[in-house]
């Protein structure tokens, strides 16, 4: 006679085996049903995994290009606002100067001077104007302050500009030869001072005393082919032109000149505020084209993510009935599973004893 060991520890095993595999597959499942996208990309799409994989890289591109193209719009509209700033101040000043013609009125001549002031403190600030901690007219140098103040009392260009006056006529603003100014020196005294503003290059008074800025303008990229000029800088004939008329007509009309002579004052201020107008403009129509430019763009990139999100989705997505179906069979596999393990491990040969 023969004696065998029976034992349930084979079945047991295996239910355990099943447990295991079914907890694991449902945590998947329930993952996917949160996320709605496979649990394991590699496992479910094979070789497709690196399709999928640049579909991502591609759209992370063309959410970095619209996430740059968003600050860029916010530059380009900052700039609108103060270059929109400095046009009004010139406009301002060219009304002044139309209500000034022909009067010889000390108050309101000193009333002039302040508001030649008041445009000249305004246009400082409008070009000091940051965004984002850079300064918006600086050109490429977004760090440093692009306008030095001409009303500071140690201002570098009020100093040349009164050594000028001194150098030409040979006394300066207060001295009572003012009045025997011609209008033809004051012409000439003024075409000199032209020429210190508009000289270009870096030993020019307008370099020394004036601005700190980069003549290079700021570029942004805006799609995979395009890059637009996503600022203006300091430097311009408009920005120079609007310093020029505005500094004549504050230090000159007011002084104990003679009437012809305050008249070329007020006329050539007049011609430079008016230049500074169509400069500024300008610039402003540039950088309008810019900002058209980067809203096309947002339009072309929201269309091609549109596109390579539409990729990644039927590439990775999963059908949301199907995983609830799959996990209500898979609980119920478990709940199973369950009983019969807890049943094995009641059996005994003893109980039959």
């Amino acid at each position: 006679m023969k004696t065998s060991f029976v034992s349930n520890i084979a079945m047991q095993t295996t239910l355990l085996r099943t447990i295991s595999e079914a907890q694991s597959e449902l945590m998947d499942r329930q993952k996917e049903l949160v996320t709605l996208r496979h649990a394991d990309l590699g496992v479910e799409l094979g070789a497709k995994t690196a399709r999928t994989l640049n579909l991502h890289r591609d759209l992370q591109r063309l959410q970095s290009l619209q996430s740059t193209n968003s600050l860029t719009t916010q530059r380009l509209s900052a700039s609108q606002e103060a270059l929109g700033q400095v046009s009004e101040a010139a406009n301002t000043v060219m009304e002044t100067l139309v209500a000034l013609s022909g009067t010889e009125s000390l108050d309101q001549l000193d009333r002039t001077k302040e508001s030649f002031g008041g445009a000249i403190a305004l246009f400082t600030s409008a070009t000091n104007t940051s965004f984002s901690g850079e300064y918006l007219f600086a050109g490429i140098d977004t760090d440093v302050m692009p306008m030095n103040s001409y009303l500071d009392a140690a201002s570098p260009a009020k100093a040349t500009f009164d050594q000028a006056f001194l150098t030409y006529f040979g006394f300066d603003q207060d001295d009572t030869q003012v009045a025997d100014i011609t209008p033809a020196e004051m012409e000439g005294f003024i075409a000199d001072v032209e020429t210190m503003f508009m000289d270009t290059t870096a030993a020019g008074t307008w370099a020394t005393d004036w601005s700190n800025a980069s003549d290079q303008n700021m570029t942004s990229r805006i799609s995979n082919s395009e890059v637009v000029q996503s600022s203006t800088n300091a430097n311009t004939d408009g920005m120079r032109k609007f310093a020029l008329g505005a500094v004549i007509g504050y230090e000159l009309l007011n002084l104990n000149i003679g009437t012809e002579t305050r008249k070329v004052v007020s006329d050539k201020s007049l011609e430079y505020i008016g230049s500074a107008i169509t400069g500024v403009d300008s610039e402003r129509s540039l950088l309008g084209v810019s900002e058209a430019r980067v809203e096309q763009a947002n339009v072309s990139l929201g269309a091609q993510s549109s596109i390579l999100t539409t990729s990644i989705n039927g590439l990775e997505m999963v059908d949301e009935d199907e995983i609830a179906t799959r996990i209500t069979s898979l609980q119920t596999q478990l709940e199973l599973a369950y009983t019969l393990t807890a049943q094995l491990q009641n059996m005994s040969l003893v109980n039959y004893l």
